[in-house]
């Protein structure tokens, strides 16, 4: 599934989950670094997991950060399975 992302530098976010185990997620656009590694960090985590450690984090002034917009794209994803 792609997200489009909303406050962010990303421009989207594609995830893939295995029931509620995320598979694989890519970021486009963004801090690449950061988001390669946050990509490798939830692979084989559950949805729940995820979004209990990044849920709310945000990015200087901005109330948001691609982390807590991954939290949203997982948990769209989710309700769409």
């Amino acid at each position: 599934m792609q997200y489009m992302t909303k406050g962010v530098c990303a421009r989207f976010i594609d995830v893939e989950l295995d029931g509620d185990v995320v598979q694989d997620v890519r970021f486009t656009g963004g801090c690449n670094g950061n988001l390669k590694a946050i990509s490798k960090l939830v692979r084989g985590m559950t949805v729940d997991q995820v979004c209990n450690l990044l849920e709310g984090n945000t990015c200087g002034p901005r109330p948001t950060s691609c982390a807590d917009q991954l939290c949203k794209a997982l948990r769209e994803a989710q309700a769409q399975a």
